[in-house]
């Protein structure tokens, strides 16, 4: 679904004078069975919370902007929970990454794809 609103976005704005904009947000939660969830810093809410971090890319020019990527962040509590990852379905292809590696990696995907931009953009990650 992803890729689907990707090329509908892209074919909607696609413009060299485009920019990818990469952050991270975090999504408070009370329990701790969602994937991702742990006590770790969240800038949404300033400090560190019970939550799940996003890493997401949006596509923006100046006609309008659309969000294109994203990537659930699984901090290494559960990258390395064997139970707890296959009770979740977190497929054992998934390692370990942080924040910054994730928006490399979405970054460098979005280009080998052929996005047309002149220049990313992105804050703390």
């Amino acid at each position: 679904m992803c890729a689907r609103v990707r090329r509908y976005a892209i074919g909607t704005l696609g413009d060299h004078a485009g920019v990818l904009v990469v952050d991270e947000t975090g999504f408070l939660k009370k329990g701790e069975h969602s994937v991702g969830v742990a006590r770790q810093h969240s800038g949404t809410a300033g400090r560190i919370e019970n939550c799940q971090i996003g890493v997401f890319s949006a596509y923006a020019r100046r006609w309008g902007h659309a969000l294109i990527d994203r990537q659930l962040y699984l901090p290494k509590a559960w990258t390395g929970d064997t139970e707890r990852r296959t009770k979740a379905h977190v497929s054992k292809d998934v390692e370990f990454a942080t924040n910054p590696q994730l928006a490399r990696a979405m970054v460098s995907r979005l280009l080998d794809e052929g996005i047309p931009c002149a220049f990313v953009l992105a804050d703390a990650v």
